[in-house]
């Protein structure tokens, strides 16, 4: 004798429930997948909310780390890693190149001697683990122009000095396997302009960024 009662055809959902329950269900993985997953994990973002949330940034980043990392696949011979020098002696250096030469991004020499007469307004200073990268971003109008010095201790990594607003990207410049950059960044619209370092490298890497000049803000993106 059994005790569980045996359900009525009534109670059962009709077939037009079982449609309408998966036709929602199949709406909203496509609007989880338009809104949320496209942005975040590739950069595609066709209705613009992902650039709102600040998740295409993030897929952007994504696709241009895979990318770099089908390139480093590519390279039959990695390149040499001379000795890393000491923050400090490095960014002196820098600095002092940074006085008496122009930066590739159109610096003359007397304003970028000018800006190592006076101290740094920001500097940041953070380390790297093994695949590990940052970002740093100034918020700046367009033609403003900002200095700064970067070095690694430990190591080298690849980075990428760029600028981004809304649907408007940029890529200044790119290195890779690189110890330390200095210059002057003129931005080539107003938004966000600044840079991302990433440690290919086998051990963590300390990175010191001091900057200064016309900017609003400055933070870390993570």
């Amino acid at each position: 004798m059994y005790n569980n009662d045996i359900p009525l055809g009534t109670d059962l959902p009709s077939s037009g429930r079982l449609l309408r329950s998966t036709l929602i269900a199949g709406i909203s993985a496509a609007v989880l997948l338009t809104i949320v997953v496209l942005p975040a994990e590739y950069g595609v973002d066709p209705t613009g909310v992902g650039r709102v949330l600040r998740l295409t940034e993030m897929g952007e980043i994504k696709m241009r780390l895979a990318a770099e990392d089908a390139a480093d696949a590519k390279a039959a011979v990695p390149a040499a890693i001379a000795p890393a020098a000491p923050v400090a002696s490095t960014i002196a250096q820098a600095a002092s190149i940074l006085a008496t030469t122009p930066s590739s991004n159109t610096a003359s020499p007397a304003s970028a001697a000018a800006t190592t007469a006076i101290d740094w307004r920001d500097e940041f200073s953070f380390t790297l683990a093994p695949g590990e990268g940052t970002e740093i971003k100034m918020r700046m109008k367009e033609g403003e122009k900002a200095f700064y010095v970067w070095a690694v201790e430990g190591g080298v990594v690849d980075y990428d000095t760029h600028g981004d607003d809304g649907g408007r990207s940029l890529s200044y410049v790119k290195g890779r396997a690189i110890a330390a950059d200095q210059g002057e960044l003129t931005a080539a619209f107003t938004g966000n302009h600044g840079w991302y370092w990433r440690n290919r490298g086998a051990v963590g890497v300390k990175l010191v960024l001091s900057t200064r000049g016309a900017y609003s803000d400055i933070q870390r993106m993570k």
